[in-house]
């Protein structure tokens, strides 16, 4: 399989780590990974804001630089959600078919879902809070959503289950809400920044030295949190943890 990895702009602007991580723990389990140099942004700043054109025409240059992929693979929940669940809408306006959508996933998605390894090299001897993000929990399905009754399941604790002298635990309101959103970090910032408080408390009532989660976007807000507050906690990418020792 040809897999070309997708790095949102944030990622690469400000956490060039996790992209790094990404490349190395793809091809570490076999899978025939590049790069496209001219990517840019998918799009999803500018339709969350009202100015669909402007992301129509980043959709429709990443349909051009993604288009000779089996898959199209990236760190970052929400914005694979983006493509997934709004790129057929936006480009279906202007009578282009979409196909990035069909073949686009979370790299936690495709680790677990089509990769399937059955062990990873990597040691993380830490304790770590899971933070389930709104985009990778109702619309990816990285794990069930708590307002369901069904079993619980969580694709990120299994995956985690394969890293060495890790300790995993989930906070209490395992997917509420740290109040980034996007947007709604920008027009409500008071509301967001008690939400990533609240959110921030409740994974160190774990007792975890490390929040993570498959979002650096979440990562960041609470981040930012943490560092204003001086707390005693720290975020990291889940790739960041799984290809440790790369």
């Amino acid at each position: 399989m040809k897999v070309g990895l997708f790095i949102p702009c944030y990622i690469n602007a400000v956490y060039p780590e996790v992209g790094i991580a990404s490349y190395k723990l793809l091809r570490h389990v076999g899978v025939d990974v590049d790069y496209p140099m001219d990517q840019t942004c998918c799009g999803q700043p500018m339709a969350n804001a009202g100015f669909e054109d402007e992301a129509a025409r980043l959709a429709l240059r990443m349909e051009e630089q993604f288009k000779n992929y089996d898959y199209v693979v990236g760190p970052s929940a929400s914005c694979v959600a983006f493509v997934k669940e709004n790129h057929p809408h936006i480009l279906g306006k202007r009578d282009h078919v979409c196909m990035n959508s069909k073949k686009i996933y979370d790299i936690c998605e495709f680790l677990h879902d089509v990769v399937r390894p059955g062990s990873l090299p990597a040691v993380f001897p830490h304790k770590v809070s899971i933070h389930n993000s709104c985009h990778g929990v109702r619309e990816l399905h990285l794990s069930s959503p708590s307002e369901r009754n069904i079993p619980y399941c969580s694709k990120l604790r299994d995956l985690l289950s394969l890293v060495k002298g890790i300790e995993v635990f989930e906070p209490k309101r395992v997917d509420e809400c740290c109040g980034f959103g996007g947007m709604f970090a920008i027009e409500e910032p008071e509301v967001s920044t008690c939400m990533g408080q609240d959110k921030v408390k409740d994974h160190m009532s774990t007792g975890a030295e490390y929040i993570t989660g498959a979002d650096s976007s979440c990562l960041m807000h609470m981040e930012g949190v943490i560092k204003r507050e001086k707390l005693p906690i720290k975020t990291i990418h889940i790739v960041q943890i799984l290809a440790s020792g790369l």
